[in-house]
């Protein structure tokens, strides 16, 4: 009897909370998690926040120029210190007062001249490793992980060239998405379109040609390159300059594990990123930017589109996928693995359980 042609994941690693729990200490503490976008904070002082791994985290723009992320916890009592987004000239901790500069060092706090020995110098709130990706925020909360050009070789290139306006870029329009699904399941239903001609009629019919479609992994690092040719000019719903590069193609760039650049013909980039929130929770954004973060309608359009049907299509599959996932009849396959690749091959889905398995089980 022949060997089956793809291990397969047992539903625990989608349904069991002590999978989950080890993902969120392990996988999640130690890969590269985008933050937002340079942009957001673009001038002193400008902050956000956002978790990762649980933790809350904040963003925050220096005097220096220099852009920093700390955990957003008060090194006194553990007081949270800031909430959602704003500017600041010092962060003040709400429950004592103690300051910090925006570098993250001890300023002062009431009556601490009064302690005997006290070293201001020695305080500082606790940094978290941070790169900007062509003015698109990550963090790590391992402080010893490989850079993101050692994970990720070849996309920050490979982006540049097929959108070569990047720099300039800004977001436009967030489309936020909760999903009733292990965040696995998601990223998954996302990484094939073994299933796009039967549930996505608009994108397979308006956007992209299906049986160019090919999703493969990387020779190197942890990436999922997607690549199709668009449709005719005629049947797409928005202009495009043939002018540029690429113009008339189509390519994703997923970063393991939650964060995918997505270039849509025309060289319009969008992405997406997820938050894990529970066992069988998550959210998805779905970002849009033009240059300068200028209104478009063409985009905005295109965003509402994507929502209505795409993004819809994508959430019923999903949910469907968790529920079934749990039940006693399930029996994991064989994956469809076409040793030509193409739309009807999950060879993606391959390696994102090659990732996934070790995350878990080390």
């Amino acid at each position: 009897m022949s060997a089956p042609s793809a291990d397969t994941l047992d539903a625990r690693y989608y349904t069991d909370p002590s999978v989950y729990e080890r993902e969120r200490l392990g996988l999640m503490a130690r890969t590269w998690q985008f933050a937002g976008h340079e942009s957001e904070v673009a001038r002193i002082g400008d902050y956000f926040t956002f978790q990762v791994a649980g933790e809350s985290l904040f963003c925050i723009r220096g005097r220096d120029g220099v852009l920093r992320t700390f955990y957003n916890v008060c090194q006194h009592r553990a007081h949270q210190l800031v909430e959602g987004a704003g500017s600041t000239r010092f962060v003040i901790c709400p429950y004592h007062a103690w300051t910090y500069e925006l570098s993250g060092k001890l300023r002062g706090g009431p009556n601490l001249r009064a302690v005997p020995g006290f070293d201001k110098n020695s305080v500082c709130l606790t940094a978290v490793r941070t790169e900007i990706f062509h003015g698109f925020i990550f963090v790590n909360l391992d402080p010893d992980a490989a850079p993101m050009d050692v994970w990720y070789p070849g996309v920050r290139d490979a982006l540049a060239e097929y959108v070569p306006h990047i720099a300039t870029l800004k977001p436009l329009e967030w489309v936020i998405i909760d999903e009733a699904c292990n965040w696995k399941v998601s990223i998954e239903n996302y990484s094939e379109c073994y299933h796009c001609t039967i549930n996505h009629p608009t994108f397979a019919t308006g956007v992209v040609r299906p049986e160019t479609y090919d999703i493969r992994p990387q020779e190197a690092g942890f990436v999922l390159r997607h690549t199709t040719e668009c449709q005719s000019l005629e049947a797409m719903p928005y202009e495009i300059d043939l002018s540029v590069p690429h113009a008339q193609e189509y390519c994703s760039y997923f970063l393991w594990p939650m964060f995918s650049f997505q270039v849509y013909p025309g060289n319009v980039l969008n992405t997406y990123h997820w938050r894990a929130t529970g066992v069988d929770s998550c959210t998805v954004w779905r970002g849009w930017y033009t240059e300068n973060g200028w209104d478009d309608d063409a985009i905005r359009r295109l965003a509402i589109q994507d929502r209505a049907t795409t993004v819809e299509e994508d959430i019923r599959l999903v949910e469907s996928v968790q529920r079934g996932l749990r039940s006693r009849g399930y029996r994991p396959a064989p994956l469809v693995i076409d040793p030509a690749f193409g739309v009807n091959s999950e060879h993606s889905i391959l390696k994102l359980r090659e990732w996934m398995r070790e995350a878990v089980d080390g």
